[in-house]
């Protein structure tokens, strides 16, 4: 699925500039109605290191009311959160009647890092597919708008953008040793990945694949199809 992408979709500077802010201008106008509406929002960001989920979260949220939404990020489970199903921390930031929450990182750690680095074991892995569905559906049925982005690079994208942060004194912070480790399992996160969209992707909870080697296209396709999902709901 993956390596059928055409990868070579990209916008000039001129292009993203007068579409960006048109797309943004119509989400904000969204954020009013979802309010009224009583429609909760989700977007999940899953994608490989460097791919731009940052940069694509700052520009849905770019001029967005900051009462009306809030971004959660995720990494390894610590404290309390290791006494409890792996999904519980995740219900307690899910957004209210109204209002927009987005996950950087997500529940879907548990069918791609804990599948590869042995966290989880195959049989909690492997029914964790059922129990996303299940929760998500949930969600649905509760009347929450759920986008799911799955932003992809290439190897040699990802790779130029760690050359890029290791010069980039206000950047080397993003760099870390478990980045060069994660790319060391390409083959296996790929294999991951591919089973995560196939079997997590549902009506209801659909994911969208971004082409994310040009930062300008994806951040761009992000805020539409958020846009479009929103106007679905509440038309």
């Amino acid at each position: 699925m993956l390596e059928k992408l055409d990868m070579s979709k990209k916008l000039s500077k001129q292009e993203y500039a007068d579409q960006i802010k048109s797309a943004q201008s119509r989400l904000r106008k969204l954020e009013l109605r979802m309010y009224r509406k009583e429609v909760p929002v989700l977007c999940v960001f899953e994608g490989w290191d460097a791919a731009g989920k940052g940069g694509a979260i700052k520009r849905l949220t770019e001029m967005l009311d900051p009462r009306g939404f809030s971004v959660s990020s995720y990494g390894a489970p610590q404290g309390e959160e290791k006494t409890h199903h792996y999904l519980w921390r995740f219900w307690r930031n899910l957004p209210r009647t109204g209002h927009l929450s987005i996950f950087d990182r997500s529940y879907y750690g548990r069918v791609l890092v804990e599948r590869v680095e042995h966290f989880a074991t195959h049989v909690e892995w492997q029914r964790a597919y059922q129990e996303i569905n299940e929760f998500e559906s949930h969600q649905a049925a509760f009347g929450m708008v759920l986008c799911k982005f799955w932003l992809h690079v290439t190897p040699e994208e990802q790779l130029r953008r760690f050359r890029s942060r290791e010069l980039d004194p206000f950047r080397q912070y993003k760099l870390t040793e478990e980045d060069w480790r994660n790319r060391a399992k390409i083959p296996e996160y790929t294999a991951a990945v591919e089973d995560m969209l196939v079997r997590t992707s549902t009506p209801h909870a659909p994911w969208t694949v971004i082409e994310a080697n040009d930062k300008y296209y994806a951040r761009l396709r992000v805020v539409e199809t958020v846009v479009e999902s929103i106007e679905n709901r509440l038309n």
